[in-house]
């Protein structure tokens, strides 16, 4: 038997062989920008110049850095608050979806499309829908008699907050609905059926059979909804770059204005890695979730 022959008998090697190029993707453009942007964060290089080993300085600098402070508080509330109304307004959706409604195939596809269209051409739309001259909403509210004077969405640090929140939340619904949508039809109806024998209320249902049953998906569901607001650039970086007076600076734009536009490519890629630790508790969270997943299916705990 030739060592050819060996290789496609034995499974597991053949196994190995598959997963090459992918192994490969992964350690050229995930592994090794990772590791590089690591050991820059422990040197003061700047662009053009290689720079040198300063430990620990960059992190001492960003520790007592009071926009670093804000640009983390910023990440923190714009992550938790746009999580909770994603998820809450995605298993309402999923739950509507999930009825015989006329046309569902066709709803399902319409309430994809914020997904589908590119974050830059929804941050462009959102960016004119908030215009402080031309917006839309003030223009309504003025004709309804509400207010008596155009909004400033993006000029006032706590309404840019909770309105890059709001076009965060109208991108990551249909995620969110169309991922739980899909666990709510693996759960067998006559489980339901069950239920109503004994009387139970459709609270009850939800509560005992639905919520159950779906924490699995919502564990990982939520996990990437989390990963990727926490890491969202392309919105914020169109819509305010940051301001007004850094009041909607993540870290991952600050990281990107540090390094890039101001140069300090040590300080960014700090920052950058302060990151990390916030995305893996979001990694663990997802763990324990398919953990409770093997164990509903009769697997080790």
């Amino acid at each position: 038997m030739t060592a050819l022959e060996r290789l496609q008998n034995n499974r597991h090697a053949l196994g190995l062989v598959f997963m090459l190029p992918a192994a490969v993707l992964l350690l050229l453009f995930l592994t090794y920008p990772l590791g590089l942007g690591v050991w820059l964060g422990f040197t003061d290089a700047k662009i053009g110049r290689a720079g040198e080993f300063v430990g620990l300085e960059n992190y001492e600098f960003l520790a007592g850095d009071s926009i670093t402070r804000l640009a983390l508080f910023n990440t923190l509330f714009y992550t938790v608050v746009a999580s909770i109304l994603k998820f809450l307004l995605g298993l309402w959706l999923a739950l509507l979806l999930n009825r015989h409604l006329p046309f569902k195939t066709l709803l399902r596809a319409v309430i994809l499309l914020p997904w589908i269209v590119p974050t830059a051409l929804s941050a462009i739309a959102f960016w004119w829908i908030y215009d402080s001259q031309f917006s839309v909403i003030s223009w309504t509210l003025m004709r309804l008699g509400l207010i008596d004077r155009y909004i400033d969405f993006l000029g006032d640090p706590w309404m840019a907050r909770f309105s890059t929140i709001a076009a965060n939340v109208w991108r990551g619904i249909p995620f969110v609905a169309i991922s739980l949508l899909a666990g709510l039809q693996t759960i067998s109806p006559s489980l339901y059926e069950a239920a109503s024998i004994d009387g139970a209320t459709a609270w009850q249902k939800f509560r005992h059979v639905t919520l159950p049953l779906l924490t699995p998906i919502i564990a990982v569901v939520m996990t990437f909804s989390v990963l990727f607001t926490f890491t969202d650039f392309q919105l914020i970086y169109v819509l305010t770059r940051g301001g007004p007076l850094n009041a909607t600076h993540l870290m991952a734009t600050l990281s990107f204005q540090r390094a890039i536009a101001g140069g300090a490519m040590g300080e960014g890629a700090a920052l950058a890695t302060a990151m990390v630790p916030f995305l893996l508790g979001a990694i663990m969270f997802s763990y324990f979730g398919l953990q409770r997943r093997a164990w509903q299916q009769g697997g080790d705990r």
